[in-house]
């Protein structure tokens, strides 16, 4: 009992100087908490060894939380970098937080930052909280303080590229996530957003290289798979389009664009019963339902069987009667049915279904239709030829992306 005491009040002794002097030393006042509760620990054994009397084991656990564990707790903690002034700050600011008090949250951080410029934490929860009210500068600026504290932080990356992507720097964007992927490129998001500026700027061939080594990763990424195909789309690559659209339907049953994509792709191939089959699928989308509808009366016209043309016609107008009866006065293979197409006399009013399709969806999904419209007269011998040549472009495609690679790989080493 003698020997247990006897250490117990060298090392909480040496501890409490050890604070002390380290108080001192970065002249921070917030210390003194710290020593105060050393204080106590240490005279509830003084009380014991002095009256010799034996605590209550709650008050033994108490003397040791607080004269040892405690401050060698916070000893660990500064050893990796995490001062007592930090510490408490951080906390704080967390603790206005939870509140909702943003500004009071701020202004603590801010006042840590004063006192120590190099605290990574405040500089990443500034970013954070400036970022939520939106002020995208000021949170980029503080980011980008936290990436120069810790050049692993891959997330502060992809949030600044993030954030200038929103305030239209696309180039500045790309540049942040390239350097991103080069050092982590298993970051599936960072991939994804990168392949959308990519294919907002219309440079197909690099989203594909983008999204063809983010699946290396990430097989089974709907999003990766599915914007993959929409790369493809774009560059006329119908047949490596369609190979990621099954794969991405695969993945996600519920998410029926890719449905739609493989369904105006099999009208482009002249295949009439995969294509009513899938627009059969993607008609349980609202927003894809009219445009379905639409494409179901066309191949029905074209096996001849007008009673069902006339019903799914009808029922597209129904849905959205603006958008589908443009679309049918255009179109001559609705003429022999005409008379019995439903069109409506006041086509001024809004469209009725909420546009939830992306930009690049519209624009892929508009070039699929045109495609199909084009493709509508050509021979089987011609589907044959343009299958060929989508084969030949995509090897291509995959030859100039394995090129690419092996440049970096170069560049990497030298």
């Amino acid at each position: 009992m003698m020997i247990e005491q006897l250490l117990f009040t060298v090392i909480s002794f040496a501890i409490f100087v050890y604070m002390f002097f380290r108080m001192i030393r970065n002249n921070d006042t917030t210390y003194v908490i710290v020593l105060v509760l050393e204080a106590i620990g240490i005279a509830l054994n003084f009380v014991e060894v002095l009256f010799r009397v034996k605590l209550n084991i709650l008050f033994v656990i108490l003397k040791y939380v607080l004269s040892i564990i405690l401050p060698i707790g916070i000893m660990i903690l500064e050893k990796r970098n995490m001062g007592l002034y930090e510490m408490v700050y951080i906390q704080k600011a967390k603790l206005y937080e939870f509140f909702g008090n943003h500004k009071k949250a701020k202004e603590a951080l801010i006042d840590l930052i004063e006192k120590n410029p190099n605290s990574y934490k405040a500089h990443k929860m500034l970013a954070e909280i400036y970022e939520l009210e939106g002020g995208m500068r000021k949170a980029i600026d503080e980011y980008v303080q936290a990436i120069d504290l810790n050049k692993k932080d891959y997330d502060s990356y992809y949030k600044v590229a993030e954030l200038l992507n929103q305030l239209d720097k696309k180039d500045e964007a790309s540049e942040m996530l390239f350097n991103l992927l080069s050092k982590k490129p298993e970051m599936c998001k960072a991939s994804e957003l990168l392949g959308e500026i990519l294919i907002e700027k219309e440079k197909y061939k690099e989203a594909v290289t983008v999204y063809q080594d983010a699946l290396r990763y990430n097989p089974v990424s709907y999003e990766l798979n599915y914007n993959l195909g929409i790369a493809y789309t774009m560059l006329n690559d119908f047949q490596n389009a369609k190979t990621c659209y099954e794969k991405a339907a695969e993945i996600n049953s519920l998410l029926y664009n890719a449905k739609y994509s493989l369904a105006e792709i099999a009208l482009i191939y002249k295949d009439l019963e995969e294509a009513e089959k899938r627009f059969l699928e993607a008609i349980e989308e609202e927003e894809l339902s009219a445009d379905g509808y639409y494409e179901l009366a066309k191949i029905y016209l074209i096996k001849g069987d007008k009673d069902t043309a006339i019903k799914y016609i009808n029922t597209a107008i129904d849905s959205n009667a603006k958008r589908i009866a443009e679309k049918v006065k255009k179109e001559p293979i609705f003429i022999p049915i005409m008379a019995k197409i439903s069109m409506p006399f006041n086509l001024e009013e809004p469209e009725q279904v909420e546009q939830k399709l992306q930009e690049k969806e519209i624009k892929a999904k508009e070039h699929l239709e045109e495609m199909s419209e084009i493709t509508r007269n050509l021979s089987y011998n011609d589907i044959k030829m343009l299958k060929k040549n989508s084969s030949g472009r995509s090897k291509k495609i995959e030859q100039k992306s394995q090129e690419q690679e092996q440049e970096e790989q170069k560049e990497r080493q030298d």
